[in-house]
């Protein structure tokens, strides 16, 4: 039989960090990083749109292509919403 040692039980003198926390209070952070993944969504929907644009085929990978952007958008949009952070626990 094994003994682990055990935690410590956090005295008065154990920092407590809650980084998750901060992030989900950063307003900033949420708008930087939702915005940057918005914009990439774009991009990457641009890219996909001069393909077809030029005359080029419409082929499976433009279409996953514009299916990503799509996604990456509305990850960014998630992302500045907040949804997580806003619900409410029913019990």
């Amino acid at each position: 039989m094994s003994t682990a040692p055990e935690a410590p039980a956090g005295g008065a003198g154990a920092p407590v960090s809650q980084p998750s926390k901060i992030f989900k209070n950063c307003w900033s952070c949420r708008l930087i990083s939702g915005g940057g993944l918005v914009l990439a969504g774009a991009y990457v929907f641009m890219a996909a749109r001069n393909v077809m644009r030029s005359g080029g085929p419409t082929s499976m990978g433009t279409v996953a292509q514009i299916t990503f952007a799509a996604s990456l958008a509305a990850w960014g949009v998630v992302v500045i919403a907040d949804p997580i952070g806003k619900a409410q626990r029913k019990t």
